[in-house]
């Protein structure tokens, strides 16, 4: 907490490896690097930015499958630059975090069509490279495209998914915090011993989804089981998230409704023998700003005129599952039959989206977004954050793509003195791994959570 009882307020960059991500168009805007996407130079530009500002952490989004929803087919996605192309992010992270020394680094992993195995192995590596900066935000897709990309006629239903996850975090777990005790590892050159045999042991699991024994082949890193993001709107997937989850993402509901949603994950998480302190909650967040009112309107409206329109509905045509292309029709329940992201869908729905309305969803504003939408000043942008934090009972923000990276560039130079002046943002970086920067409790995974219960005694 800083001074007079605020929570300090977490920043994070939300990227993803593609030239187009949430408000489609702006890579066309002539001061924008986001074309430069296929280069480790703007990569390490764009983390040296983000430590600059003291970012907690650069998260990058991904997908699997091209959105193909809206029209029924791709065309939109592919020539609009909607989350496409995309590349894998994962081999972006060990570069920017040898640029840095403190910035974290979220990295979006589908569980669906990769052996626990195999992912178990990728994270440890990851997490001794970045020495513990790293983090996966576990997700369980939600694009027929990807799945049928892999090989499938469809993604498994929505509530299947998370079951098929629960079991998974299970396996990853073991293998992470079971396999290796903490003194395996002594690297006696004399007796050229590397690690006891004694002390690495060999997981079983059989499942209803998974039948796997295996030793797993890395060595312990520095916080054995990554820190885990999730950001599951549904009601299955807060309770996934309440159980698994030490990040939360959040989006699409005003101030109160959030705080709400907080509560009830909070409570949740209780019930289930974890402390609701061990949860973070992050909240994204569109930021334009200049030093004056006037400046910043000027420049949201530059911006404006670069959010491409079709591109926009193909985004959330595959984002809802829904082809907006056409009348939203609901069913007996009041939802369409949609295995999309669920809180698009309640966003589509809330909102009374019909063809007639859907011009609001294609411009540059708080009306086609699912977060915070702030345009103005440094004193009127830190006002409402702060607003957020205390009426949301949130941790923090993911600061959306916008004329990027200058918006980095404009926050850190503009906002954050203003919020180091008014004590709620820090002036330097605590040492340590990702865990312990954000609870001050070690590297490892903290009591209460499920992965403890199988760390080797």
């Amino acid at each position: 907490m800083t001074k007079a009882g605020k929570k300090e307020i977490s920043i994070n960059a939300f990227y993803s490896n593609s030239p187009g991500q949430n408000w489609i168009g702006l890579w066309s805007h002539p001061d924008s690097r986001a074309c430069e996407y296929t280069s480790l130079d703007y990569w390490v530009d764009v983390a040296k930015i983000s430590e600059r500002g003291l970012f907690d952490s650069i998260f990058f989004a991904d997908t699997n499958g091209v959105y193909d929803v809206y029209q029924g087919e791709a065309r939109a996605a592919v020539e609009r630059a909607a989350m496409f192309p995309m590349n894998d992010p994962l081999l972006l992270i060990p570069t920017m975090a040898h640029a840095t020394k403190h910035l974290c680094f979220g990295v979006t992993a589908n569980l669906s069509y990769e052996e626990p195995y195999l992912l178990a192995r990728r994270f440890s590596t990851l997490d001794h490279l970045t020495k513990g900066r790293i983090s996966w935000n576990v997700v369980t897709g939600f694009q027929d495209s990807a799945a049928r990309a892999m090989g499938r006629d469809q993604q498994r239903d929505h509530d299947d998914r998370y079951d098929y996850a629960d079991e998974y975090m299970e396996v990853v777990y073991k293998l992470w915090e079971g396999s290796w005790a903490d003194d395996a590892v002594v690297r006696d050159k004399a007796n050229r011993i590397y690690a006891r045999g004694d002390k690495v042991r060999e997981i079983l699991h059989e499942g209803t989804h998974f039948k796997m024994r295996g030793v797993h082949l890395c060595e312990p890193s520095p916080q054995r089981t990554p820190v885990l993001y999730q950001a599951g709107g549904s009601q299955r997937g807060r309770v996934f998230a309440a159980k698994h989850a030490e990040c939360v993402f959040l989006s699409g509901l005003p101030k109160k409704q959030t705080a709400e949603r907080v509560g009830e994950i909070k409570d949740r998480a209780r019930a289930d023998g974890r402390d609701p302190d061990h949860i973070k909650f992050i909240m994204m967040a569109t930021i334009v700003t200049a030093p004056t009112q006037a400046e910043a309107r000027a420049k949201y409206e530059a911006l404006a005129r670069h959010v491409d329109a079709e591109g926009m509905l193909a985004l959330y045509s595959g984002l809802s599952g829904i082809d907006l292309s056409k009348q939203i029709f609901q069913g007996a329940d009041g939802r369409p039959a949609t295995q999309g992201i669920a809180t698009v869908v309640e966003y589509l729905l809330k909102e009374n989206k019909s063809l007639e309305r859907l011009r609001d969803m294609t411009t540059f504003g708080a009306q086609a977004g699912r977060e915070c939408f702030i345009v103005g000043s440094p004193a009127e942008v830190a006002d409402e954050l702060e607003d957020w934090m205390a009426l949301a009972d949130i941790d923090g923000f993911n600061l959306q793509r916008s004329g990027e990276p200058q918006h980095l560039i404009d926050f850190i130079d503009l906002v954050i003195p203003e919020l180091q002046n008014r004590g709620v943002y820090k002036h330097a970086y605590k040492g340590g791994s990702f865990r312990e920067k954000l609870f001050g409790a070690g590297d490892r995974i903290l009591p209460g959570h499920p992965a403890a219960r199988y760390k080797i005694l």
